[in-house]
């Protein structure tokens, strides 16, 4: 008999649960990897910029079995269908739909050693808590624990920055959205109680304790149901942006810029892309800052930060929406320190850090600042900086 303890035990068992419904035996074992909320750092790791995401306590569970033959299987709790396909027809362009996250990372696994002629087919099934479209990366949390999982039972022994590397692969050639690596990052290397400064040009990370609990403060999460997706227009015309300053500024990457050189890019660069520059730049110096004033003063001392990258995004970077904003506005009119709009933009949700015995009254002030508004009702919930992807 399989038991499962812990926080994640009932959605552990529900993973070995929807494994035996749907390939009629047991799963081998389960990994898990979690979603992650960016604290600070919006569309600053594909500039090889600087990021500040943490891990969260919301998962993603891949129960998997090995295979003798070649088959691969994927199944999950949020589609009807069984996809099937041997590892010899794994290749981007017949990797499709919500399949493409598990297969895509099976296939890249292939691109950093992987000799995908002679590893075993496998059967996974995949559930999972973090919402779909919200901006807390339920992509990284299918791809992380999937390359976790296949780390093992193939025996790659692959170290978890190169996994990271693995499951961006993935999601850029794969499926399609030009992401950078903070995502996948922040859900293998993410630790409890802290967040995760990462230099996206290095790959060097270091662990940043976070301490809300000890400052009486929780970060709420404003999931505004307005879905969006990082394979359409918005998020790559941003990107192209970015790549066309950094070229005209005559630098490899944004990275490269500081606040310093803002006045010549006025002069160098159009209106449109002066303010995705001047974004990216801006947005790089606020994590370095938001990461020494924790070091000094700690989390209470953040929410001027958060609050100036917010109006950066929404003036500058022009990935917004109304919702958004509202959920922002009324949660710092509500009494939270500081708030921003989280994830890529276009939709998903936004964050507020707020002094715990407020956390009522914010929602309250939120869920009816958007019925008055006509906006669907927001999903409104705590999260806590959790471990990443690791064995079940």
């Amino acid at each position: 008999m399989t038991l499962f303890t812990g926080a994640n035990s009932e959605l552990n068992r529900a993973a070995h649960a929807g494994f035996e419904s749907r390939f009629h035996r047991p799963a081998h074992d389960l990994w898990s990897a979690p979603g992650r909320v960016n604290l600070i750092g919006e569309h600053t790791d594909y500039n090889d910029g600087f990021v500040l995401p943490f891990a969260i306590d919301r998962r993603t569970v891949v129960a998997l079995a090995p295979r003798p033959d070649r088959i691969v299987r994927v199944a999950s709790s949020f589609a009807g269908d069984i996809v099937e396909l041997t590892l010899d027809e794994l290749a981007p362009e017949n990797l499709h739909g919500w399949s493409a996250y598990p297969l895509g990372v099976a296939w890249a696994l292939g691109q950093f050693g992987a000799d995908l002629t002679t590893v075993s087919g496998f059967d996974i099934y995949i559930d999972s808590d973090v919402p779909v479209g919200a901006g807390l990366s339920s992509s990284a949390a299918i791809e992380s624990s999937v390359a976790l999982a296949l780390n093992e039972v193939w025996d790659l022994n692959l170290d978890r920055p190169t996994l990271a590397r693995v499951g961006q692969l993935a999601e850029n050639r794969v499926v399609g959205a030009p992401t950078g690596i903070m995502d996948q990052s922040a859900s293998l290397l993410g630790q409890i109680n802290s967040a995760v400064f990462l230099d996206c040009r290095s790959l060097e990370a270091e662990i940043i304790p976070f301490g809300l609990d000890e400052a009486g403060l929780e970060l709420l999460i404003i999931d505004t149901r307005v879905s969006h997706s990082h394979a359409t227009g918005g998020y790559s015309a941003r990107r192209q942006s970015c790549e066309a300053g950094a070229r005209l500024m005559g630098v490899k990457a944004l990275r490269d810029l500081s606040v310093d050189d803002l006045d010549r890019a006025s002069t160098v660069l159009d209106e449109e892309t002066f303010r995705r520059v001047r974004h990216i730049v801006t947005e790089n110096q606020r994590v370095l800052d938001t990461v020494q004033v924790l070091r000094e003063s700690g989390c209470a001392a953040i929410g001027d930060l958060l609050d100036a990258s917010h109006v950066s995004m929404r003036d500058d970077f022009e990935i917004s929406a109304p919702e958004l904003d509202l959920a922002v506005v009324t949660a710092r009119g509500a009494g939270a320190i500081g708030a921003r709009m989280t994830g890529g933009g276009f939709g998903g949700a936004a964050i507020a850090l707020t002094p715990t015995e407020l956390v009522p009254t914010v929602t309250t002030a939120v869920l009816a600042a958007f019925t008055l508004a006509g906006f669907a009702t927001p999903d409104l919930f705590v999260v806590h900086a959790a471990d990443g992807a690791h064995r079940e």
